[in-house]
């Protein structure tokens, strides 16, 4: 009994981590529910920007369909629009599709606007809930702005081209298409179905999936007939890593996690040895860079903000509030607002994140670790050197060394200048070692200690 005890406790870290690692599993197990179901009508959720997060997860959502032989795949989207390179790949995956892909822009109030209208003409039915809208599709720059001259032109030609040969391979309205980059004109739902840029209004997906039975598709493998009114669902949402990354990929989170991670960086640079700080902040500037990337970036932000935290960090070594402080709170200002500078406030920093921010890390920087700077600069007050200015007594006369007594303890000492007589007060004066050097004290008698 007692030897097996003894063996538990001698290998009990396995059985921690497989204590910890338990609830994780569980946990995945849940939240992975079974999409391979047969014949069922698989149902993906993307809102939000359209990202590299979306156009994977709805890659893999189509996949899942196609591997389960799916009925269909219903596509529930909402969203103000996104990188080009993104909205190409899903685009390419809805035509290549193996199983009839449904677009529903969806709940109510929801919107398919710029890159969405391009997915949404995509789909092999196309669908709206009320009080939705589609369109607004000119193309912008990276950083929200128009694009001037020839570059504008060939890149306005190219998105025209793009969604009029989606809507032509549709049998959509193309010329409404154009104007939807040429113009930007955006529209609701009865006015798209009136103008066959969607095909049909549903409230729900009971109704949708209703009203599309029946419906014949063009597959690249050949026509399909619709058979949704009685097929089971499934839905195929977003895993616990893809949330993650899509949260992340939001310019309030990218300017936070660029913030702190600079923040903790060069905290491990007044702290070395401090490993947490070095860490913390790699990982959050990894992950602030990969939130840059699925964002209209602008790089001069980015910059400014960089010279912010050189700026905060020449001012700590200068010590003291002055221009270079000033600076830095400007230029992560200015950072942040030209992190994402569009006219788009999906894709804009919060302007009270900003200053609340820019403010917060101005006084840490400014107060907290300039007074961990000035203690540095401070005499140190542990160790051999803060023995230096004590009083201690002689317990043997030192011509020139002998004993001394100093809280309790006897140390080898030299005195430096008129020899001491035993049980003199004496000053020390510096410390070789475990060797004290002393001079006699103004006091030349002292009480008796013991020792």
């Amino acid at each position: 009994m007692w030897g097996k005890i003894r063996w538990v406790r001698a290998h009990w870290r396995p059985f921690l981590i497989l204590g910890l690692m338990a609830p994780l599993v569980l946990l995945a197990a849940a939240c992975n529910r079974s999409i391979d179901e047969k014949n069922a009508v698989h149902v993906l959720t993307a809102d939000g920007a359209v990202d590299p997060i979306m156009s994977r997860y709805i890659d893999r959502g189509i996949d899942a369909a196609e591997d389960a032989d799916g009925v269909a795949v219903v596509i529930r989207l909402d969203t103000p629009g996104g990188l080009d390179s993104s909205m190409r790949d899903i685009v390419q995956r809805i035509e290549s599709a193996e199983v009839p892909v449904i677009v529903y822009v969806s709940p109510v109030g929801a919107r398919a606007a710029s890159a969405g209208t391009f997915i949404t003409m995509a789909g092999h039915v196309a669908a709206m809930a009320p009080n939705t809208a589609i369109g607004a599709a000119h193309p912008v720059g990276s950083g929200g702005e128009d694009i001037e001259g020839t570059l504008g032109d060939k890149v306005t030609n190219d998105a025209v081209a793009y969604i009029k040969g989606i809507a032509r391979l549709r049998g959509r309205n193309d010329q409404w298409a154009e104007d939807a980059v040429r113009k930007s004109v955006s529209i609701p739902q009865d006015e798209a179905v009136e103008l066959n840029v969607v095909d049909l209004v549903a409230p729900d997906l009971e109704s949708l999936l209703a009203q599309v039975d029946g419906r014949q598709v063009e597959l690249p493998t050949g026509p399909v007939t619709l058979r949704t009114a009685d097929a089971p669902v499934v839905t195929n949402d977003m895993t616990l890593v893809e949330d993650f990354l899509s949260l992340i990929s939001d310019p309030n989170i990218a300017f936070i996690l660029l913030s702190l991670g600079l923040t903790a960086i060069a905290f491990e640079f007044l702290s070395p040895g401090a490993i947490f700080p070095g860490v913390f902040g790699a990982i959050a500037l990894l992950l602030a860079f990969f939130s840059l990337g699925t964002l209209p970036m602008n790089w001069a932000g980015v910059l400014l903000i960089v010279l912010a935290f050189a700026l905060f960090f020449g001012e700590l070594m200068v010590a003291g509030f002055g221009v270079l402080g000033v600076g830095a709170v400007i230029s992560l200002i200015l950072g942040g607002l030209l992190l994402t500078s569009t006219s788009n406030p999906d894709f804009q920093v919060s302007r009270w994140l900003i200053y609340g921010l820019a403010g917060i890390i101005g006084v840490f920087f400014l107060m907290v670790v300039n007074a961990i700077l000035r203690s540095r600069r401070m005499p140190s007050l542990t160790g051999a050197q803060a023995l230096v200015g004590r009083s201690a007594i002689a317990r043997s006369a030192l011509d020139p060394e002998g004993v001394v007594f100093l809280e309790g303890e006897r140390w080898r000492a030299m005195s430096e200048g008129e020899p001491v007589r035993e049980g003199e007060r004496v000053t020390i004066v510096d410390v070789k070692g475990l060797r004290l050097r002393v001079r006699k004290s103004a006091a030349e008698e002292a009480p008796e200690q013991g020792g």
